[in-house]
C-alpha cells in the first residue's frame, strides 16, 4: 500500500511540474500576442500558486505520513489542474483563431470593396471615351453622300469599339458574379419588344457578314412577363454573336423562340442554331469554363476572350434556367436556353410604334462631358426631338425649376457629375412643389453600369437606367415607353 501511495504522490508531483511548464508556455504565448499590455503580469500568478502546490506535495511526500486518501487528493488535484490547463489553452487558441479568421474576413471584404470600387471607376473611365467613339462613328455614318472609301473604315471602327465594349461588359459581369453582387431583377417587360431588339441586332450582325439569318417567334411572346429583360437579351446576343462569329459564308444562323405555358409560368425555349465550324465532343464539357477556347493556337483566326459563354451560363443559372448545347465538328452547333417566366398580363400583339412618335417632344440632357451630350442630342434630333443641355445636376435642377409645367417630356440624367451628381439632382426634382416634378420621366444615361448603380438610380426616383455607350435603338425604345 505504501508503494502505491508513493507512486501516486510522485505521479501527482510530476504532473504538477508539467502543469507549471505548460502555464509558463501559455503565459509566454499570450504575452507574444501583445493584446494584454501591462496586464499580462497576472498570467504569472497561476504559476506561483502551482509552484507552491508542488512544494507542498514534496513536503507531504518526504516528511509527512500520507494515507491513500491524501495521496488520491494530491494526484486528483494535479489531474484537475491539467484538465483545466488544457481546456484554457484550447479555448484561448480557438478564440485567437476566430479573431484571426474575422480579421482575414474583414481584410478580404475591404479588398473586395476596393476591387469593386476600382472596377467601377475603370468601367466609367472606359465607357466614357467609348461612348464618344461609337457616337461620333454613328454620326459620321449617317452623313449623306458618304464615300464608300470612308464608310468602310468607319464600320470597322464601330465593330472594334463594340467588341471592346463587349469585353468590358464580360469582365465586369464575371467580377460581379464571382463576388456575389450580381443581381437578377424581377420587372415587367414585353417579350415581343425584347425579341425584336435581339432580332434586329443579330440580323444586322449576320447581314454585315453575309450570312442568312432566320427567325421564328411563337405567339406567346405577345404578353408581359416578369423577369430580367436586359440580362436575358445579353445572354441571347452573346450566343448569337458567337454563332455569327464561327459561321462562314455562305452560312445560316437560326433563332427560334417557343414556349410551354403552365399554371401562370411560361417555360420559354430559345434555340440558336448555326452551320458553323462546330465543336468536338471532348470540348463540350469545358465550353462554359472561363477563358476556355477549343483552339488556342496562334494561328486561330477567331478572336475572343472565352468569357461570354461563361457569363451567359452563370446568368441563366441565376434565372433558374438551363443552357444545353449540341455540336459536331464541321457541322455547326445548337444552343438551347430555357428560362421560366411568370406571365403577369395577357395582351394582344403590341401595335408597332409609328414612325416619328418621338418627334415634337422635348428632352433635357444632363451631362458634364460636352461630346457625350452632343452625341445624344444628335441621335435624338434624327427622330425630331428637341433637346436642351445642362452641364451638371445643379444646372438641371435650376432649369427645371424655372421651366413652365410639363415643359420637359423626359430627362436623361448622367450619374457622375461635378457640383451635383445625378442621384441628388433626381431626389431634389422629385420633392419640388409642382405636379410635373413627380411624373416627369427621368432616365439614367450613365457609364456607371453596375447592378448597384441601377439600384441606386431607382431608389433615387428614376424611371429607367441605360448604360453608356448609348445605343440609339435602345434609347429610342426607352423614350417611346415613357412618352
Amino acid at each position: 500500500m505504501k508503494t502505491i501511495i508513493v507512486v501516486m504522490i510522485l505521479a501527482g508531483s510530476a504532473l504538477m511540474v508539467y502543469n507549471i511548464y505548460g502555464f509558463i508556455r501559455f503565459a509566454r504565448f499570450i504575452k507574444n500576442q501583445k493584446t494584454w499590455g501591462d496586464n499580462n503580469r497576472i498570467l504569472y500568478l497561476p504559476i506561483i500558486l502551482l509552484v507552491m502546490f508542488l512544494i507542498g506535495y514534496l513536503i507531504v511526500g518526504l516528511f509527512g505520513n500520507p494515507d491513500i486518501i491524501m495521496a488520491g487528493i494530491l494526484l486528483g488535484g494535479s489531474i484537475f489542474v491539467f484538465v483545466m490547463y488544457r481546456m484554457l489553452n484550447g479555448i484561448t487558441v480557438r478564440i485567437l483563431e476566430n479573431e484571426r479568421l474575422e480579421a482575414d474576413l474583414l481584410a478580404s471584404e475591404r479588398s473586395s470593396q476596393e476591387k469593386s470600387e476600382f472596377l467601377a471607376t475603370i468601367s466609367h473611365e472606359m465607357r466614357t471615351p467609348l461612348n464618344v467613339i461609337l457616337g461620333m462613328d454613328k454620326k459620321a455614318l449617317n452623313q449623306p453622300d458618304l464615300p464608300e472609301s470612308v464608310r468602310e473604315p468607319l464600320l470597322k471602327i464601330g465593330y472594334s469599339a463594340n467588341h471592346l465594349l463587349s469585353l468590358i461588359n464580360n469582365i465586369l459581369d464575371m467580377q460581379q458574379i464571382e463576388s456575389g453582387t450580381f443581381m437578377i431583377r424581377e420587372e415587367p417587360f414585353s417579350m415581343k419588344d425584347s425579341m425584336n431588339q435581339v432580332n434586329a441586332i443579330a440580323g444586322t450582325l449576320s447581314e454585315n457578314k453575309g450570312l442568312t439569318f432566320k427567325t421564328s417567334l411563337c405567339d406567346e411572346i405577345n404578353g408581359t412577363y416578369l423577369g430580367d429583360a436586359s440580362h436575358l437579351r445579353q445572354v441571347l446576343l452573346s450566343i448569337l454573336d458567337n454563332a455569327v462569329k464561327y459561321t462562314e459564308v455562305p452560312g445560316t444562323v437560326t433563332f427560334k423562340v417557343s414556349c410551354e405555358p403552365s399554371d401562370g409560368v411560361s417555360a420559354f425555349s430559345f434555340r440558336i442554331e448555326d452551320t458553323g465550324i462546330g465543336m468536338s465532343e471532348a470540348f463540350l464539357p469545358k465550353l462554359f469554363d472561363v477563358f476556355t477556347r477549343e483552339d488556342t493556337s496562334t494561328t486561330n483566326k477567331y478572336s475572343g476572350s472565352g468569357m461570354s459563354l461563361a457569363v451567359a451560363k452563370n446568368m441563366v443559372d441565376q434565372m433558374n434556367g438551363t443552357v444545353t448545347v449540341e455540336s459536331e465538328k464541321g457541322k455547326g452547333s445548337v444552343f438551347t436556353v430555357t428560362v421560366p417566366l411568370k406571365r403577369i398580363e395577357t395582351a394582344e400583339p403590341a401595335e408597332e410604334h409609328p414612325e416619328g412618335v418621338l418627334a415634337g417632344h422635348r428632352v433635357l440632357i444632363v451631362e458634364d462631358i460636352h461630346e457625350n451630350a452632343e452625341i445624344v442630342s444628335d441621335l435624338l434630333s434624327l427622330e425630331g426631338v428637341t433637346t436642351e443641355i445642362a452641364e451638371n445636376g445643379q444646372v438641371a435642377l435650376e432649369m427645371f425649376e424655372q421651366s413652365p409645367g410639363d415643359y420637359y417630356d423626359a430627362i436623361l440624367m448622367d450619374l457622375r457629375m461635378p457640383v451635383m451628381d445625378g442621384l441628388e439632382a433626381t431626389r431634389r426634382i422629385r420633392v419640388l412643389n409642382r405636379d410635373d416634378a413627380k411624373r416627369v420621366p427621368i432616365i439614367a444615361l450613365t457609364a456607371n453600369a453596375f447592378d448597384s448603380d441601377i439600384k441606386q438610380s431607382f431608389d433615387a426616383g428614376m424611371n429607367a437606367h441605360m448604360a453608356k455607350p448609348t445605343d440609339a435603338d435602345l434609347l429610342y425604345a426607352e423614350l417611346r415607353k415613357v412618352f
